[in-house]
This record gives C-alpha cells, sequence and structure tokens, in this order.
C-alpha cells in the first residue's frame, strides 16, 4: 500500500507541476513555498510509513532503534536539501539550476534512504527501487528545468507503482 502511495503522490504531483512549469518562459518552476510545502508533505508521509511499519517490526528494542534511524535520516536530508538549495541560491545559482535541484533532490533522498535501508535487511526488490531513484535523481536533470518534472514524474512514480505490485509476489516466493 505504501508504495502505491508514493507512486501517485510522485505521479501526480510532478506531473501537475511539470503542467504548471513547461510553459514558463523563463522558467522559473514552482514556488518556492510550494516546493517546500510539497516536500513537507512527502516527508510526512514518509515518517507516517515508517511509524505504520510499526505494527510490523515490533515495539522494542533494535527495530525501534532503526525505525527512528530511519526516520531521522528522512528528517535530516530534507533539512539539509532545503539549506543547500538556500546556499545555492545565496551563491548566485540561477533559477533554473534550482528548479532541477528542487526536482531531483526529493529523489536522491528518499533512493539513498531506501538502498541503505533495504540493503541492510536484504529487500532487494526495494534496495533495487532506492538505486533506481538514485541513478533518476543524477540523471533526469538532463531533461532540464522544464522536463525533469515529467522524467522524475514517470521515472520515480511508475517505479514505486511496479514495486508495489511485485513486492507482495516476491514476498510469497
Amino acid at each position: 500500500m505504501t508504495f502505491t502511495v508514493w507512486g501517485l503522490l510522485w505521479l501526480v504531483g510532478y506531473g501537475v507541476t511539470w503542467l504548471v512549469v513547461r510553459g514558463q518562459q523563463p522558467v522559473h518552476g514552482p514556488a518556492p513555498a510550494a516546493f517546500a510545502a510539497t516536500d513537507l508533505i512527502a516527508l510526512a508521509v514518509a515518517l507516517a510509513t515508517v511509524e505504520e511499519a510499526r505494527s510490523e517490526t515490533g515495539l522494542r528494542g533494535m527495530s525501534v532503534v532503526r525505525r527512528r534511524a530511519f526516520m531521522l535520516s528522512a528528517f535530516a536530508g530534507f533539512a539539509a536539501m532545503f539549506a543547500l538549495e538556500g546556499a545555492l541560491a545565496r551563491a548566485g545559482a540561477s533559477r533554473p539550476v534550482l528548479v532541477v535541484f528542487e526536482a531531483a533532490a526529493p529523489a536522491l533522498i528518499i533512493g539513498l534512504l531506501y538502498l541503505a535501508r533495504s540493503v541492510t535487511g536484504g529487500d532487494w526488490p526495494v534496495a533495487g527501487l532506492g538505486l533506481w531513484l538514485v541513478i533518476v535523481a543524477a540523471t533526469s536533470g538532463y531533461a532540464g528545468p522544464r522536463t525533469v518534472w515529467a522524467v522524475d514524474a514517470l521515472a520515480v512514480g511508475l517505479a514505486f507503482l511496479l514495486v508495489a505490485a511485485l513486492e507482495p509476489r516476491l514476498r510469497r516466493s
């Protein structure tokens, strides 16, 4: 269920952002407040997802430590992303550069979190998803500040939906 929600959120959120950005001349991307609000909602979904996993992993011991570490890592990753974006803006980065960063950075953070958590737990389908998100984040910016949103919407959203469809089957085997 979680991967389905993530996939739909990414497809709709980034898809709508692409529809807004594609006709901008010059490109200035989404409003910074809208971008921040969207990412904070995504962070809240991530943290709620981890909390939902509590029922599956236990209430004490290492499962609690892992869950809290994941939550703190997500928070730290998004805080660092916002700080780095501010530093880039202060250093004179153009708005198109910031737009590419805004589109790609969340996939990088979430991809690294999934990759690290899943490799240590031996969950290879989710580790593959994490690696895919890192690859998408590293390469989607080459599509440019307008198209990066569409590339990320499709490449990330559909990847989440694919894992959502495959994971129950893989867990049974």
